[in-house]
């Protein structure tokens, strides 16, 4: 986001905010500009989005430095989101097939069930060979879902396509 910094203020009339955030109103840019000198501060435009644009009077130099810091504050929040590392979560994707064998399927049921108890997310997803095993696939998820419920919860509903069915597990 750009910063705009007294001189480069081109609004006739701004929203005016002072030093410790109590509102002024809607005064002329020079009033403002006049304003900003006499404290030897600087006056900053915060939005383009409005008519008048927001403004505040800010110390010389922390207008530059608000939005680098609010950039860092953003990163670091993504990446202790993402297990404090930096790096995203995955989620783990089971597949199945719209005619699974009960082994298979008990042997899948295990994995999923293992993952929502460590507390990470599952992408349970059934293949169909075609339209018409569309539907064996949505029994298939909505089986697992029935065995899954005491250790997790749809994230997203089932959605299903021509070529099967998916459907994202958190865990309670």
């Amino acid at each position: 986001m750009a910063v705009l910094i007294n001189e480069q203020i081109r609004a006739s009339e701004v929203l005016l905010t002072g030093l410790n955030g109590e509102a002024i109103g809607i005064v002329t840019r020079e009033e403002a500009l006049a304003m900003a000198k006499s404290k030897k501060v600087d006056l900053v435009c915060t939005s383009l989005m409005s008519s008048p644009p927001p403004c505040s009077l800010m110390a010389k130099g922390k207008a530059k430095a608000t939005p680098q810091k609010e950039s860092a504050t953003a990163r670091k929040g993504k990446s202790q989101q993402a297990g404090g590392n930096g790096r995203q979560e995955k989620v783990k994707e089971l597949r199945f097939s719209a005619h699974i064998e009960q082994h298979d399927y008990d042997t899948k049921l295990r994995q999923a069930d293992k993952h929502l108890r460590s507390g990470k997310p599952v992408q349970l997803v059934v293949k169909a060979s075609g339209a018409k095993e569309g539907a064996a696939a949505k029994k298939v998820l909505e089986l697992l879902l029935s065995e899954l419920k005491e250790v997790g919860s749809k994230e997203t509903g089932i959605q299903t396509s021509g070529k099967g069915s998916q459907v994202k597990l958190i865990p309670r």
